[in-house]
């Protein structure tokens, strides 16, 4: 930071007074202008270096082009949906968010939803308005001894599994991260996502909204559940279909639910959860206390002084972090890491105790640290929700409780330089080595110990089978019946006639029935589709 001139801080959207001291006594100067227009926030730009947002300014790569003095816009909360996350790394711009300031305030809302629901609170005050004492009909069920089933454990599912227990609930839970310590040390019992459907008396989910938890209660899944099961959505609209869910609460196999989000929102009118009487919601309004308001601005605010004042840097969304003179080395390697994360998360089944990387040959002489880092972001970001990246990922993965060990070796095999990362679960380990050719190209050599050699695509089908003729033209041939077009396959077996793996690279991504066709086949073991980051290509 130069010293003549002084720090500028422009605040574009209300946050508490108490963020704007802490800039103040940083000795910061902090100017708040609201609703302003693209045209007049990028001119008002120029002249800060750090800009506060809520969700509601677009800061767009055309907001950021007279941006020239900007180092850091922080978002006082957690979504950054409204930022153009490329535009702002690539003028060299941090992006901070919040991620913690909302959780407690989430989970009490979805425990006030719990309990409205159980005692159908907004049914009797309607009642009670207008005009009416129907004290027999407002039956409810008692919470304490219930079975709670918990869909995600992080923060937010954490402390509402907190609270539950309070009340005398006994709670279970399913998160892929979930380890039986952690588990053990927050007092919930680990299940399987099957096992929730089928125990849990009220069921509360708390995932990210990815490809995974989309209609991850369907009526496939509510068919699992109790008759007179409750339900309760305060996290992402999408996770529970509606349509399904509305169609079980008019047969009575679910008792009754409560949102927080919809998929559409608002939800349109005719919208049919909305005309049962089995049925309460709130306008997603899970974040809104002044508490949660005040947290978000407190914290965005500290964050900032933290980096302009210091360069202390905390929950970026966005930082390249490799010495400047070995960049050209590393650059391939993390990037060859990050792919191999992506295919040992996607490939594996159980939660993550551990996760082992290996370097060997010239690999083993770069900053490994980075190269790790890089590799826990493709492991992590599969399966969150939040923006994982090289700042973030060592933090994710502590918080998560996951031993991350790093070991080197100046052997040189068969490769001029290799990486291995090995997870550890319940159930045994899985494996993924991977090497660089000619500086630039990226192979994976080995999975869970099989030889193969595979060019790693952003779309694959991970393919176990027995090795036997035919399995590889079914696969094809389906695949190519619904348009799907094959980049390359590559195989790998540890014996003729023995288990045989294979890597299939798609040019799109094939429909779920296309999936679940392949995986009917009785000579298939197992069938993943993998998303990986693609290869600066």
């Amino acid at each position: 930071m130069s010293a003549h001139h002084k720090i500028k801080i422009l605040v574009s959207d209300p946050i508490s007074e108490e963020g704007i001291n802490i800039f103040k006594n940083a000795g910061f100067e902090v100017t708040v202008k609201a609703k302003l227009s693209p045209d007049e926030l990028k001119a008002e730009l120029a002249h800060y270096d750090g800009l506060v947002i809520r969700s509601g300014t677009k800061v767009t790569a055309h907001v950021l082009e007279g941006a020239t003095r900007l180092k850091v816009i922080g978002r006082a909360g957690a979504g950054l949906d409204n930022v153009d996350l490329p535009a702002a790394t690539n003028r060299g711009i941090v992006v901070m968010n919040t991620p913690g300031g909302n959780t407690i305030t989430t989970a009490e809302h979805t425990v006030s939803m719990m309990m409205s629901m159980a005692r159908r609170i907004p049914q009797a005050n309607a009642s009670n308005r207008s005009g009416k004492w129907e004290k027999s009909k407002f039956m409810g069920i008692e919470l304490a001894h219930k079975t709670l089933g918990i869909l995600g454990m992080g923060k937010i599912g954490s402390h509402v599994a907190h609270v539950a227990q309070g009340l005398l609930m006994n709670v279970i839970a399913y998160d892929p991260f979930l380890t039986a310590e952690s588990a053990a040390r927050q007092g919930v019992t680990p299940v399987t996502v099957e096992e929730l459907f089928a125990k849990a008396d009220i069921i509360t989910v708390h995932t990210p909204l990815t490809p995974e938890t989309t209609n991850l209660i369907s009526s496939a899944s509510i068919a699992k559940m109790k008759k007179g099961v409750y339900i309760v959505n305060c996290a992402r609209g999408g996770i529970v279909n509606e349509a399904d869910l509305a169609k079980a609460l008019e047969s009575g196999h679910v008792a009754g639910a409560a949102f927080d989000v919809f998929a559409e929102e608002p939800p349109s009118p005719d919208n049919p959860l909305l005309k049962l009487d089995n049925f309460i919601s709130t306008p997603h309004i899970g974040a809104a206390t002044k508490e949660a308001q005040e947290n978000v601005a407190l914290a965005v605010a500290d964050q900032m002084v933290d980096y302009l004042a210091k360069g202390i840097i905390r929950y970026a969304a966005n930082l390249p972090s490799v010495p400047p003179e070995d960049a050209a080395r590393v650059t391939p390697y993390q990037q060859l890491a990050e792919v191999m994360g992506g295919i040992l998360s996607q490939i594996a089944t159980e939660a993550f105790s551990k996760i082992s990387v290996e370097f060997s040959g010239e690999a083993a002489t770069l900053p490994t640290q980075i190269i790790t880092i890089a590799a826990l972001k493709g492991v992590l970001a599969p399966m969150l929700d939040v923006r994982v990246n090289e700042v973030n990922a060592p933090l994710l993965a502590k918080e998560r409780g996951l031993e991350v060990v790093e070991s080197r070796s100046s052997q040189q095999g068969d490769y001029v330089g290799l990486i291995t990362l090995r997870a550890t679960t319940s159930k045994g380990s899985h494996q993924v080595s991977g090497s660089i050719f000619q500086k630039k190209d990226f192979r994976i050599v080995s999975l869970d110990s099989l030889p193969v050699e595979v060019v790693p695509d952003p779309i694959m089908l991970y393919l176990t089978n027995q090795d036997q003729p035919g399995v590889v033209g079914l696969v094809g041939s389906l695949l190519g019946s619904h348009g799907i077009n094959i980049s390359r396959m590559q195989f790998g077996r540890d014996f003729p006639g023995g288990k045989a793996v294979s890597m299939i690279g798609v040019d799109s991504e094939p429909p779920a029935a296309v999936l679940e066709e392949i995986r009917k086949n009785p000579k298939i073991i197992a069938l993943k589709l993998l998303r990986l980051p693609s290869l600066g290509r």
